[in-house]
């Protein structure tokens, strides 16, 4: 369970939310519904742990999220370029989120001595991670290239490839789909529904489309 305990947050002296609580279970679609400036993305962001609240918690499972390795909740924003290093190279902007992904530990939280611990490479290298990028319409060619080489529609479905990578339990997606043609939106949202029904991920949206809203959301959080 993906839990906001009274949740407080200002800029500026300007107030947007105050001793805000929701909760979110595994396999359930959830659309955050509000005005325009009324902290939807800023939401998103506490929930995911970029943005620190006045006062409250966030918890997933009755645990505060992780300061180090893999984060539990990966957000995806409206903006790409904004989300990605542009010294990096997309395959090492994938093998980022693999980095943390590695070998069982034992009940101690210690690596198994037989167990061989993959590379990032490696591991973007295998069959189900080729089938991601391939269902995310990725290019091989694209791997190679910086993120001012590709477009926003590219950039996107490289951030949606990289927060699935990272194994999360739950996904906010923040009006990722706004500023993409008709046939990118559809087949990018086609994969996050075939992902989280596979994973039973929790998920979390902010979209200002009435028709898309009314298709995805199990339930409605109004702010």
């Amino acid at each position: 369970m993906l839990e906001a305990r009274k949740l407080t947050v200002a800029f500026d002296g300007r107030v947007l939310f105050e001793n805000l609580s929701l909760s979110i279970a595994p396999g359930e679609r959830v659309q955050i519904a509000a005005p325009s400036g009324a902290g939807k993305t800023t939401l998103c962001r506490v929930l995911a742990g970029y943005l620190a609240p006045q006062a409250g918690k966030v918890l997933v499972d009755g645990a505060p999220l992780p300061k180090k390795g893999p984060c539990p909740v990966q957000l995806i924003g409206q903006h790409p370029e904004r989300a990605l290093d542009p010294r990096l190279r997309m395959e090492a902007s994938l093998m980022e989120a693999l980095a943390g992904q590695g070998a069982n530990a034992d009940e101690g939280g210690r690596r198994s001595r037989r167990a061989r611990i993959r590379s990032p490479r490696e591991s973007l290298s295998e069959s189900s991670t080729a089938l991601l990028l391939e269902a995310l319409g990725i290019q091989s060619r694209w791997l190679a290239r910086y993120p001012h080489e590709l477009s926003g529609g590219e950039m996107q479905r490289f951030c949606i490839a990289r927060a699935l990578l990272a194994n999360p339990r739950y996904l906010i997606a923040d009006e990722i789909s706004t500023m993409l043609d008709a046939v990118t939106q559809a087949q990018i949202w086609s994969v996050l529904l075939h992902q989280a029904a596979q994973r039973d991920l929790g998920l979390i949206f902010v979209s200002h489309s009435p028709a898309l809203a009314s298709r995805l959301a199990t339930r409605v959080i109004p702010l």
